[in-house]
């Protein structure tokens, strides 16, 4: 475990330098610039040299490239073309919004998907397994801005039942805001986790195993819930990594869509200013939390693994 653990953290350095290398390649080919969205469609060329120059929009790639890499030494990742501000003022900002948002759908998918491809899972084949695989593809191939959109007309504007958006509310204070996003993110991740865990759990109740714990006198939950579903756990650990990945794509859908003030907009905001520090940290911070994940996720998914243990004498 220790050997594959830090091969592991050796892989994830190593990502963490391509995405480095990649984040700042990919955002200075964006088109346009910062000096023409501060300026607007009327200035001159020789306005927007200036600001340009201002900004530092003038200097040779490399040069930025470096000076980047410096500040991101300190903890600095640059101020606002726009505002001014520092990076790092403006996503701490926004985090907070974000991160209750992908807390609570985890703290939704991650139970509910183990009760589903459980069940599903110690009944392959059978009505209940047919109806829940059914629903959860069915959520599944329904984009995040569809399923949004009709959660809005059905329980917003409809029923009146839930607030349509989140608007001038903090996420905190009024939880009832979150049940429509959390339902649209749930929906779309839940069909991928539940389905490794029904193919885990029924390979495993097929398994040797189980026909052996059975035979020693072991009730059938015990036998599902306290040895098989650990082993059948394993590659579930690593969807939901990949889960999480798709959180993060979705959130700048679902924010956009219930005006959420949380990274994904402001990451939308960063793209249409043409403001490349933040673009860059946005990114970096995305990109952390999916090597991170990724990396717990191979860890976890490892020390579940079952594995025989070689002994020499």
């Amino acid at each position: 475990m220790p050997g594959y653990a830090l091969r592991r953290l050796g892989f994830a350095v190593l990502q963490a330098l391509f995405v480095l290398v990649a984040t700042f390649a990919v955002t200075a080919l964006l088109p346009g610039d910062a000096a023409s969205v501060v300026l607007g469609e009327q200035a001159t060329d020789e306005q927007v040299a200036t600001v340009r120059h201002q900004l530092g929009l003038d200097q040779p790639l490399l040069d930025r490239f470096g000076h980047w890499l410096s500040g991101l030494a300190t903890g600095d990742l640059g101020r606002s073309l726009v505002t001014g501000a520092p990076v790092t003022d403006e996503i701490a900002r926004r985090f907070t919004a974000t991160a209750v948002l992908a807390g609570v759908t985890v703290l939704v998918l991650v139970p509910l998907a183990l009760g589903v491809g459980v069940a599903c899972g110690v009944r392959e084949g059978s009505r209940t397994d047919r109806i829940l695989t059914a629903v959860t593809l069915f959520l599944h191939s329904i984009p995040e801005f569809v399923l949004g959109l009709l959660l809005v007309a059905g329980f917003a504007v409809y029923t009146g039942l839930l607030p349509a958006t989140a608007a001038g509310t903090d996420l905190t204070e009024r939880p009832e805001v979150l049940v429509l996003p959390v339902i649209v993110l749930v929906g779309r991740q839940l069909c991928d986790v539940a389905r490794q865990i029904r193919v885990g759990v029924a390979e495993q109740t097929r398994g040797q195993v189980a026909d052996h714990l059975r035979l020693l006198g072991l009730r059938e939950r015990t036998v599902v819930l306290k040895h098989l579903l650990p082993a059948a756990a394993a590659p579930a650990v690593q969807q939901l990594a990949r889960a999480v990945e798709g959180l993060l794509t979705g959130t700048v859908i679902v924010e956009s869509l219930f005006a959420i003030t949380g990274m994904g907009t402001g990451f939308v905001e960063a793209v249409q200013n043409r403001d490349i520090p933040q673009v860059q940290g946005y990114v970096l911070v995305f990109a952390g939390v999916v090597v991170l994940g990724n990396l717990v996720a191979d860890l976890v998914a490892h020390r579940l693994t079952p594995r025989r243990e070689l002994v020499t004498w």
